[in-house]
């Protein structure tokens, strides 16, 4: 009954992304009655490299790469969702992989999918870097979608910790939407390949909503 059981508490303890709501869109004070949570952004990004990858023609282990996004939120199980301006890099990366041992824990696997989570955060191969460029695209792609529904209000964000980043300012007052600003922040801070680069820039001239 052992491997019946680690089953069981493996998908028990990720069910709980189910009710993980998107920091992010806490902290902008998206109001719309529901937002997305974290088992959906794992779908979303899973689907978004398929796109990218059917598209480009990159050449990359496609599996590799939607097996490491499936796992890529697990710490958040345990830490919760940690935005750039809550934590630094280092302790987030610190607290997170102790989070993906907790979780793991009861899974024979485990060290070879802690292996695919140390090599996403690393960002040194090829899949990882597509990954990573995944995970940052479709965050942005879905404040876009927040935007074109007008569920932000960027002159009413009591609390919202990136108000305290000058960059973020400096884009506000450029005049962008909170869609064109999630796109543009990205691009200047993650250094997109060319595909990600064009496609990002396309959500940013047109309305990508019910396309």
């Amino acid at each position: 009954m052992e491997k019946e059981k680690n089953v069981i508490e493996y998908y028990v303890l990720c069910n709980k992304l189910k009710n993980v709501i998107r920091k992010g869109w806490k902290d902008w004070n998206v109001s719309k009655d529901r937002i997305e949570s974290v088992a959906e952004h794992v779908y979303g990004v899973q689907m978004l490299a398929l796109a990218m990858y059917s598209e480009y023609n990159y050449d990359i282990d496609i599996k590799k790469v939607l097996m490491m996004l499936s796992i890529h939120e697990l710490e958040e199980i345990v830490i919760g969702d940690l935005t750039l301006f809550d934590i630094s890099k280092e302790e987030k990366l610190r607290l997170g992989h102790n989070a993906v041992d907790e979780v793991l824990s009861s899974l024979s696997c485990k060290d070879k999918l802690k292996d695919l989570v140390i090599e996403f955060d690393e960002r040194k191969t090829e899949e990882a870097k597509f990954a990573f460029f995944c995970d940052k695209l479709e965050a942005d792609l879905q404040a876009e979608i927040y935007s074109e529904e007008d569920y932000v209000d960027l002159n009413n964000q009591p609390n919202n910790p990136a108000m305290k980043s000058q960059e973020v300012i400096d884009l506000i007052n450029t005049g962008k939407s909170f869609g064109e600003l999630w796109l543009q922040f990205s691009r200047n801070r993650y250094n997109y390949d060319d595909n990600f680069q064009k496609v990002s820039e396309y959500a940013t001239k047109n309305k990508i909503k019910n396309k």
